[in-house]
């Protein structure tokens, strides 16, 4: 898989998510570790509205370094975020505070697909 298919899944994946209850800013940076699927993106919650772009953001509030095959489990929740940083499969820099709410994005879209 390239970067780019990687990418698009993540996005496809988390577009169309409500978060219009988090009014908090979140911004989070992703940075895969892979050969072929490796790069970097962001996610950020703004004004109630959920942004995925393949861009850096150096105004970031955490960022999470991953290989894609946990960062994809992680998105399909198949694997617990917090559970992915204690077992190391995922490393956060920045405010873990706020690290800590990506899980809350996870769910969110889960609550999302069960809908459908």
């Amino acid at each position: 898989m390239t970067y780019a298919e990687f990418f698009y899944e993540i996005k496809n994946r988390f577009m169309g998510t409500d978060v219009s209850d988090i009014k908090e800013h979140l911004a989070y940076q992703f940075a895969i570790e892979d050969e072929e699927a490796g790069g970097i993106f962001y996610v950020e919650v703004k004004e109630g509205k959920l942004f995925v772009e393949p861009y850096e953001y150096f105004d970031r509030d955490a960022m999470f370094i991953s290989d894609p095959d946990t960062l994809m489990k992680i998105a399909e929740g198949k694997m617990d975020p917090v559970w992915a940083f204690t077992t190391q499969k995922l490393k956060v820099e920045g405010n873990l505070d706020k690290a800590l709410r990506l899980k809350e994005l996870i769910e969110l879209k889960q609550k999302k697909a069960k809908k459908k």
